[in-house]
């Protein structure tokens, strides 16, 4: 992978505040966390990698002096509220889970610690205020509410000839609503039009990217959701046999063979999570510590054929050239 001249934007987010973890528990009990997230163990994966990475360095290891329970729902939403609830009856000692599992856990317990990886917490109801969140979340606030624009803005500006692009979102995922509305204002200025396709389920990724190939996009933004980060490898495959210019959320896209990535680096938040979990021994409660979160744009080389030297795409619609 090689990293061109693109924009890099360096945002400061505001951890949550400092959160005690049952100082009455026994210290010689092996203590046990919880993953809760509304896409799928694999899409998730280097996430969870980068957390246990820096937990290591914190001196934990799963199966050792650390366990850990998963809950995924694998893109159905609708069963965060059930999974929540098992984690809870578990009693685990705390709950680590991006916006929409922090949301169901907090519904489900006003006593065990949740730490937040990624989200709104304000807009999803789950602290009061960044400096001051009250109850029992903690964590990290990586949302920027401009993504969607700027994620078009540089696929414009990558490919000046675009004027139609199609844009992958979930529908039940509220992140993606805000980016959604940022990006048709970018789109009105730029004059682009847009192929919005919002998902409901995982069968409508087949569907979605069938209406994609027949309305002959000219260019593809997927949004981060957890159906993007489950039918990761889907969408990518088929934006490179389309040979689609297209720019994704994350770098996990980009790793997966895609041609650029702009977004919160929220492998790196997993790993900076993994600092409100460690249950010290001495102190019993969390770090409370300002993070920079990371937007960073990346192209792949073996991707790199998709873009003329005038930086056009090679796909064209029936009747361009």
């Amino acid at each position: 992978m090689r990293r061109f001249g693109l924009p890099v934007v360096l945002v400061l987010g505001l951890a949550l505040g400092p959160l005690v973890f049952g100082e009455a528990q026994q210290r010689t009990k092996t203590p046990r966390i919880a993953f809760l997230a509304g896409g799928s163990r694999s899409g998730d994966a280097l996430l969870l990698e980068t957390f246990w990475r820096r937990m290591k360095e914190l001196g934990y290891i799963e199966g050792q002096n650390i366990s850990a329970e998963y809950r995924f729902a694998e893109g159905a939403l609708e069963r965060l509220p059930v999974l929540a609830n098992e984690l809870v009856r578990l009693n685990v000692d705390a709950i680590v889970a991006p916006g929409s599992g922090a949301a169901a856990a907090k519904k489900a317990t006003n006593r065990i610690p949740i730490v937040l990886t990624y989200g709104d917490p304000i807009a999803q109801g789950l602290a009061a205020s960044l400096a001051h969140p009250g109850g029992n979340v903690t964590g990290l606030s990586g949302f920027i509410a401009e993504l969607g624009g700027k994620q078009l803005g540089l696929l414009k500006e990558a490919f000046p000839r675009l004027s139609r692009v199609a844009v992958i979102s979930w529908a039940s995922f509220a992140p993606n609503v805000e980016w959604l509305k940022d990006m048709k204002i970018a789109a009105e200025k730029l004059g682009v039009t847009l192929q919005l396709l919002e998902l409901r389920g995982a069968d409508d990724v087949e569907p979605a990217l069938s209406a994609i190939k027949a309305e002959r996009a000219h260019g593809l933004i997927t949004l981060r959701n957890p159906l993007s980060a489950t039918h990761r490898a889907r969408i990518v495959e088929f934006a490179a046999m389309g040979r689609l210019p297209a720019i994704y959320p994350d770098r996990e896209f980009v790793g997966a063979g895609g041609l650029m990535s702009y977004g919160i680096d929220v492998a790196d938040l997993w790993g900076r999570a993994a600092v409100y979990v460690d249950i010290s021994k001495h102190a019993g409660r969390v770090n409370d510590e300002s993070i920079l979160v990371r937007r960073d744009c990346c192209v792949t080389l073996q991707c790199a054929s998709v873009v003329t030297n005038e930086g056009i795409p090679m796909y064209a619609p029936e009747g361009r050239t």
